[in-house]
């Protein structure tokens, strides 16, 4: 009689847990929309060079790690690219500026911190961004921006144990959005939000920030 007591009393927990995290959903922040977000947003004026491209030290702008592989026959020895292969190297490895379009903070996983935010118009009323990754950050802020209402979430695709993509809801916070620059094309943002997190719910993730990108139409 306790076994099935016991039984029963799990396979209810079980079920009322699974409906919990159903009903765990994404909340919608309402916008803030202003004439001017104030705030120091110089970030936007500095710039780094794509991922793996770097100075070496003969003054020439290389790339490792990321590089086309035949571009290592166009190096000697020491790194240095040879005088008659430095037009054709410039042709496969971009060299653009590439300027800062967020500053944040984070205490999420696997987050060593990122310059770069994508912002894409993905219908006539739906804006998708998302934080870039790289070498060392795996986890991404992700807003998804409909009409007046914002919906964020942390996203992390973790190199350590489960290679299963974990997803963080958001329970509070806000955004505020330069309404005149927005219809000009172009994302200037303030935010502040908080995550669930189940692992540790005595600790919440938080991400905040300022944004200032360009609105990148979708391509058909």
């Amino acid at each position: 009689m306790i076994k099935l007591f016991i039984y029963a009393f799990l396979i209810i927990f079980c079920f009322s847990g699974s409906s919990i995290i159903e009903k765990n959903e994404n909340l919608e922040i309402k916008i803030n929309w202003q004439k001017n977000v104030s705030g120091d947003f110089s970030f936007a004026k500095d710039w780094d060079y794509p991922e793996g491209v770097y100075r070496n030290d003969f003054g020439q702008l290389s790339c490792d790690g990321f590089c086309p592989q035949e571009t290592d026959r166009m190096k000697d020895e020491n790194g240095k690219i040879f005088k008659d292969s430095l037009a054709r190297f410039y042709q496969l490895v971009d060299t653009t500026h590439l300027f800062h379009s967020i500053k944040s903070k984070t205490n999420s996983y696997e987050w060593s911190g990122t310059n770069f935010i994508t912002v894409k118009k993905i219908s006539s009323d739906t804006i998708y961004c998302s934080t870039n990754k790289n070498a060392a950050t795996h986890s991404s802020l992700i807003l998804k921006i409909i009409k007046n209402k914002c919906v964020p979430e942390i996203e992390l695709n973790s190199i350590s144990g489960s290679a299963k993509k974990q997803i963080y809801v958001c329970k509070k916070g806000y955004i505020k959005i330069d309404k005149i620059l927005w219809n000009n094309g172009i994302l200037k943002a303030k935010f502040d939000f908080v995550f669930e997190h189940p692992e540790n719910p005595n600790k919440p993730l938080f991400w905040k920030g300022k944004i200032y990108s360009e609105i990148n139409q979708n391509e058909k």
